[in-house]
């Protein structure tokens, strides 16, 4: 009796470890195991405008700048500008003691006046003397020493007024002025200070109505531009380091003639209007050349583009849905999406699944939409293939039976 007490009690527990190994069979070898082709992304190839383009450091530098520099030599009487104003060109900024200068000008000029006078009466004697001659009154020789005489009167008078000249200037030149427009450093000498000549620079000037943006071109930038048949664009866009993108527009004024073996880059150069004041030499920007007229060109997303050995390829879905590599050439990245030649537009480029996907085999494509600019719209989410809804839970009357 026990023995079949026994035996009805371990029924169950049998009965439902064969049920658990013949649902992990079935699991095993159920749907699914032996599915249809490998699903894939795929979007079509997109033919639309091209703008080409290559990003650059750069510095902004002055078109203009001045180290201001005493002329002559004295005493500093006044400083006439505050530090870091703007200034035209003329306007004073340093006024040095002339009474010395001035003293040489009322100098020169009656220097002037006296080797007038003798070059008057040199040329007086040496009229009244050529009157003679014909009355054999006076000699050839004496005649001679006159006209000697006169030229030196007249030498000495030029002379004389050479140095007035230059006695003026250092009158002017007492009255330092600004060479240029543009806004002053601090100066750097205050009043009762000794200048020299040019042995200090007073202050800076540096002009503001324009700026340059400087920077340096590769090598391989440089021969891509070279060997293309499509123009270079002149029109130059600039970011500060705290703008967001390329707000400035300018126009490229300079390139180089050689390149600098040290770097392997060429130097060129932008010029942006400065009017308002709003850059100031020597800040970091960003530059934005255009490399060529707008064109019509196809792109695709960058990440599509995979490597066979030496060769850039994409995998298009073709005709019964068979994978087919296609070589390409591949252009510039705008945005993401890789200007390409090789591949037509509207023709199906797998983006996503790429590992699923071999040559000359079948996939299971799914089409994605795509944006202006061509680059695909992620699909939404969804379940696991095959993933049926939960199972609602048993009645309680069923579980207590």
């Amino acid at each position: 009796m026990k023995k079949r007490s026994l035996a009805l009690t371990l029924t169950p527990i049998f009965a439902a470890l064969l049920v658990g190994c013949g649902q992990k069979q079935e699991g095993a070898g159920g749907p699914g195991a032996h599915g249809g082709p490998p699903p894939v992304s795929v979007a079509p190839a997109t033919q639309r405008e091209v703008q080409e383009f290559d990003e650059f450091t750069a510095r902004l530098e002055a078109p203009d700048t001045v180290d201001v520099r005493a002329r002559v030599a004295g005493i500093v009487d006044a400083v006439r500008f505050k530090e870091g104003q703007l200034v035209r060109k003329g306007d004073p900024l340093f006024t040095i003691d002339a009474r010395a200068f001035k003293a040489e000008v009322a100098r020169a000029e009656a220097q002037i006046a006296a080797l007038k006078t003798q070059a008057d009466l040199a040329r007086t004697d040496l009229g009244r003397s050529e009157k003679l001659v014909s009355a054999n009154a006076v000699s050839q020789q004496e005649i001679d020493q006159l006209r000697s005489a006169l030229r030196s009167a007249e030498a000495n008078q030029k002379a004389a007024e050479a140095a007035l000249v230059q006695a003026r200037l250092n009158v002017e030149y007492a009255n330092v002025t600004a060479s240029v427009s543009g806004r002053t450093s601090r100066a750097n000498v205050t009043p009762g200070n000794l200048v020299g000549v040019g042995d200090a620079v007073l202050t800076t000037i540096v002009s503001s109505d324009r700026v340059y943006a400087y920077f340096d071109a590769s090598e391989a930038t440089y021969l891509k531009y070279m060997r293309s048949a499509k123009p270079l664009s002149t029109v130059v866009q600039m970011g500060l380091s705290n703008e967001q993108g390329f707000p400035h527009t300018g126009k490229l004024d300079f390139v180089d003639n050689r390149l600098n073996p040290a770097t392997a880059s060429i130097r060129a150069r932008a010029v942006f209007d400065n009017k308002g004041g709003q850059f100031t030499p020597g800040l970091y920007a960003r530059v934005k050349l255009g490399g060529s007229g707008s064109y019509q060109g196809v792109v695709i997303p960058d990440r599509a583009i995979t490597t066979d050995q030496t060769r850039k390829i994409v995998l298009i879905v073709g005709a019964n849905n068979i994978v087919q590599p296609r070589p390409i050439e591949v252009g510039a990245l705008i945005d993401g999406m890789r200007v390409v030649e090789g591949v037509k537009a509207g023709e199906l480029v797998i983006v996503d699944g790429l590992l699923r996907a071999f040559p000359g085999a079948p996939v299971t494509p799914q089409v994605l939409k795509v944006d202006d600019k061509g680059m695909p719209i992620p699909a939404p989410p969804q379940g696991p293939p095959g993933a049926a809804p939960a199972a609602a839970p048993a009645p309680a009357s069923a579980a207590s039976k």
